[in-house]
C-alpha cells in the first residue's frame, strides 16, 4: 500500500463544489460560517454557565456573618 491510496479515498468528498453565501462584497463558505456558528455557540456557553461552588450559599452567608 501506498501513501496516495490513502489518500485518493479521505480527497474524494473535498473535491465536491463547495457553497458560499455572498452579501455584496463578503463572500464566505458555508462550512466556515457553521464552525463561526459553533464557536460562538461554546464560548456563550461558557460566559454563561455558572462555575461549580465549594461551598454551599448558607455557609458563606455564615462566614460573612461572622467578624473572627
Amino acid at each position: 500500500m501506498t501513501l496516495t491510496s490513502f489518500a485518493l479515498p479521505a480527497a474524494s468528498p473535498l473535491s465536491g463544489k463547495a457553497h458560499y453565501l455572498d452579501w455584496g462584497v463578503i463572500q464566505i463558505s458555508l462550512t466556515n460560517v457553521i464552525i463561526i456558528v459553533v464557536m460562538v455557540l461554546l464560548f456563550a456557553a461558557a460566559v454563561l454557565v455558572p462555575f461549580p461552588h465549594s461551598r454551599p450559599q448558607q455557609a458563606r452567608q455564615e462566614n460573612i456573618d461572622d467578624p473572627r
